[in-house]
């Protein structure tokens, strides 16, 4: 049995101090993959040499999260493009749109969703989905694309934290839900969220060092508490933690292709 972490930010300072030993932890408890999506062009080089370090456990992606668009954002996008050409990654991400803090980049979030988006359609790559109030700009900006275009990239919803009827058209559009530490809060609302949606479209993730699951919460989230969401996926199913492992695996492996 083991599981697949698919979003983690291990290169973030949080882990400065024992990052090896916070990866090995991880492995010691059965997520033998971890899946780092990209920040910024600040970031980049370390994730790709962490992965480089850790190729059987550490799956590198590229992208500009749409928090870090900010005015030099075309410049941001040229980077992204730039790492593309010199190493493999998995994924596009993390892209999207995030309206909780500001909203003075609005379009300029749309603009580098959609280029993005063209990016991992034109490299056959999954996309990395982060939405945080802005579930109607995502899906208007993902229906645009699939009208225009024809068809949408294969990806996933980071961290989802919808309600059921987004959930149900995220799952519509053909994306899966990433179901991390939120689905173990008290009142979050997540478990009725999913309610209907089979975990087949489930993968799991930490979103580390956020968003840690009770009994840690508050604390530094990591890799290695991905089996307390999977065993509270497992009562939500009525089903095995194996079945869950098993499941959430294959989704993710198939997604990515690792």
């Amino acid at each position: 049995m083991y599981f697949i972490d698919t979003h983690t930010h291990l290169f973030l300072e949080e882990f400065d101090a024992d990052r090896e030993e916070t990866i090995q932890r991880a492995i010691n408890a059965g997520v033998a993959k971890m899946i780092l999506p990209n920040v910024d062009s600040q970031k980049a080089d370390l994730l790709i040499e962490m992965a480089q370090k850790n190729p059987n456990h550490l799956f590198p992606l590229m992208g500009l999260h749409p928090s870090s668009v900010k005015e030099d954002y075309l410049s941001e996008l040229q980077k992204v493009e730039e790492q593309l050409k010199k190493h493999k990654f998995y994924a596009i991400g993390e892209i999207g749109i995030d309206l909780y803090w500001d909203k003075t980049f609005i379009q300029e979030q749309i603009i580098a969703f959609r280029h993005q988006i063209s990016l991992a359609r034109n490299l056959n790559l999954p996309i990395v989905i982060h939405v945080r109030n802005s579930f109607d700009e995502v899906f208007e900006t993902l229906e645009t694309e699939l009208r225009e275009n024809g068809t949408l990239p294969k990806g996933v919803f980071h961290c989802f934290s919808g309600n059921s009827e987004q959930a149900q058209k995220a799952v519509g559009l053909g994306f899966l839900l990433g179901i991390g530490g939120v689905l173990t809060f008290k009142n979050s609302g997540l478990e009725s969220a999913i309610q209907g949606i089979p975990l087949s479209q489930l993968v799991l993730e930490t979103d580390s060092p956020y968003l840690a699951p009770t009994p840690h919460r508050g604390k530094r989230n990591e890799s290695a508490y991905i089996p307390i969401v999977a065993e509270k996926l497992a009562t939500i199913y009525a089903t095995t933690l194996l079945h869950v492992a098993q499941v959430t695996s294959k989704n993710a492996e198939l997604l990515f292709g690792i």
